[in-house]
């Protein structure tokens, strides 16, 4: 027979592991839910962010299940970056792509642009940039409005030379004190309706028309 003193440090021992057990359990399963928050709040973001692009009455898909990457120099991309398809009725309505504005006062300036199936620009954010603080930052929705002056606009509407800040003589203005980032932004737009009107079709080819949101 096993000494007093082993069987007692024997069953501690089981019970530690038993306690172990159930620890690595809750944290697993803790885990896991949280891991499952946490993406469900990533998406939701997503979405929210697509929906100031793109009113959600004009498309009938998930967006997020119609990602393609696109690995373009025209738009500035350094690596495959998403771009999110729309459709209605089985149709292409729209794509949400990312641009990048490298000539920007204090470095690149990230763009998401929005067009529909017909050219027209739905809506331009930005979505990062590191421009000075009351002057290039005036791009943000949230400090101007000046990014809406994109919406409605197409490759002919203003024509090539349109495509510029007024100090180019072009048809955007730029601000007070700063003309590098309005510049580096309009070019940015314009190179990527350029690049949509140059590819729609193959874009839309990859649509999955097929999965259509109840």
């Amino acid at each position: 027979m096993l000494p007093e003193i082993t069987r007692s440090m024997l069953k501690n021992s089981l019970v530690l592991a038993a306690f172990a057990a159930m620890t690595v359990a809750v944290v697993a399963v803790t885990q896991q839910t949280t891991q499952s928050r946490i993406a469900e709040a990533e998406r939701a973001a997503q979405v929210r962010a697509l929906g100031e692009i793109l009113p959600a009455d004009s498309y009938d898909n998930e967006l997020l299940d119609n990602v393609i990457y696109l690995h373009e120099p025209l738009l500035g991309h350094r690596k495959a970056t998403p771009a999110y398809l729309a459709s209605a009725d089985g149709k292409p309505a729209a794509i949400i792509m990312q641009a990048n504005a490298p000539d920007g006062y204090s470095g690149s300036i990230n763009l998401l642009v929005g067009v529909l199936a017909d050219g027209t620009l739905s809506g331009v954010r930005v979505i990062q940039h590191k421009e000075t603080p009351g002057l290039g930052d005036q791009i943000e929705l949230a400090k101007s409005p000046w990014i809406k002056n994109f919406d409605g606009k197409s490759l002919d509407n203003p024509n090539e030379h349109g495509w510029a800040v007024k100090k180019d003589r072009g048809e955007f203005d730029q601000f007070a004190g700063a003309t590098i980032t309005p510049r580096a932004v309009v070019g940015a737009v314009h190179k990527a309706l350029q690049y949509f009107d140059q590819n729609h079709t193959e874009l839309f080819a990859q649509l999955n028309t097929s999965e259509v949101s109840q």
